[in-house]
């Protein structure tokens, strides 16, 4: 009987330990186990320039959601972002790709507008700024288009 009790309380213990792992594997890497509270608009982008899903979204430099799906619409890239229902984004925002440092990862900068009205759950962010291309950059640069 006691090494029938001492196997169960290893392997509760066992279960107890993958578990905790996987869930701080999952708060790491930044997903939602569970839903998650907010809502999802989207932007269309001309060039993503290496941006991933899991990047974050930013605005005044605090990051404040994060990209969910990125999918092709019309040969352009359609960026959709998840962000907390406290958030609130004007109609006139503008959403652009940039790069933390000089080659870091990219990440979706949110600019707020000025206008009162706000963009609905599912609504779009109209005015996009794609990413920076560094090689067309320094080719223009080098063949003196600039």
């Amino acid at each position: 009987m006691r090494k029938l009790d001492l196997e169960l309380t290893v392997g509760l213990f066992v279960l107890i330990g993958i578990l905790c792992l996987a869930y701080l594997s999952m708060k790491i890497a930044k997903e939602e186990i569970v839903g998650g509270d907010g809502y999802e608009v989207y932007a269309v982008f001309s060039n993503i320039g290496g941006l991933k899903v899991g990047s974050s979204a930013s605005i005044a430099g605090v990051d404040v959601g994060q990209v969910t799906a990125i999918t092709m619409e019309d040969y352009e890239a359609k960026v959709v972002l998840r962000l907390p229902s406290d958030v609130q984004i004007q109609e006139d925002a503008i959403a652009a790709i940039k790069t933390k440092g000089i080659i870091g990862e990219k990440y979706v900068m949110i600019t707020p507008g000025g206008a009162e009205e706000m963009i609905p759950p599912g609504g779009r962010i109209r005015d996009t700024l794609p990413a920076l291309d560094v090689e067309e950059l320094i080719s223009n640069f080098v063949f003196g288009k600039v």
